[in-house]
């Protein structure tokens, strides 16, 4: 049977995805991870749910245990991972709502473990590769489900994943766009770092809900306009998720 690890960010680890949920709480030799699992069958496949932040979201971006968290779903079997993120949009093309189907990061934070491999052993250098970090499979599954649900959506962008939990000033916002980023959040990078080491393929649904504060002809973003916009588009989510899972 496949198993299907989801983490999820802002709003998603309230979903019920699915009846008859069991609750697990794992161990992992790197710590507890950020909540307990909600473990269930769809569609003839074991899915897993897991709150990046927590079940009240209480971990800020710096301290999501994310070795943990990703160790977590090895240790439950997981074969796929999708998670699904809220992301500020650093192009004008990319509004409010859209969904962009990551095919790139830039690793921008500066204080987390971003590697099991602390020390090599038996001459194993452990350089993972990490050109195309998303797996292609998945990513194309998201995008033509996508299509069929009439969602907007974009078919790649770059995500920079910055340290938190503060937002950019407006010369770091214009300076990441510069580097050919098209959205900007705080989680992603680590995570499908992570995921690579594991071999476990991993992708990324993105959910704008801003323009960070580079576009000077709207007011900077809140949390409160985050919330709003993923509340909003929670159901666009769902069923997104449901139907990859599906055909996974």
């Amino acid at each position: 049977m496949k198993k299907i690890g989801i983490i999820g960010g802002s709003g998603l680890e309230k979903l019920n995805i699915f009846n008859n949920a069991t609750e697990k709480i794992v161990k992992t030799e790197y710590g507890n991870p950020s909540s307990s699992i909600f473990c269930g069958e769809i569609f003839g496949k074991e899915v897993f749910i897991l709150s990046r932040h927590g079940r009240n979201h209480e971990f800020p971006p710096t301290q999501v245990n994310n070795r943990a968290n990703l160790m977590a779903l090895k240790q439950l079997g997981c074969t796929h991972i999708i998670a699904s993120t809220a992301c500020g949009s650093l192009r004008e093309e990319i509004g409010r709502g859209d969904f962009v189907i990551l095919d790139q990061f830039i690793d921008f934070t500066r204080h987390r473990p971003v590697t099991f491999f602390e020390k090599f052993e038996n001459e194993n250098l452990a350089h993972t590769p990490m050109a195309d970090p998303f797996d292609e499979t998945i990513r194309n599954l998201i995008i033509q489900i996508a299509k069929e649900l009439e969602l907007k959506h974009h078919p790649k962008g770059t995500v920079i994943t910055i340290e938190g939990p503060r937002f950019s000033t407006r010369a770091e916002s214009h300076m990441f766009r510069s580097w050919g980023a098209d959205v900007i959040n705080m989680s992603t990078a680590p995570e499908a770092i992570l995921a690579n080491e594991l071999k476990i393929p991993y992708a990324a649904i993105a959910l704008s809900t801003d323009y960070d504060c580079w576009k000077t002809d709207e007011n900077p973003v809140t949390w409160d306009d985050i919330l709003a916009v993923f509340n909003k588009n929670v159901a666009n989510v769902t069923k997104l998720l449901l139907q990859v899972i599906a055909e996974i």
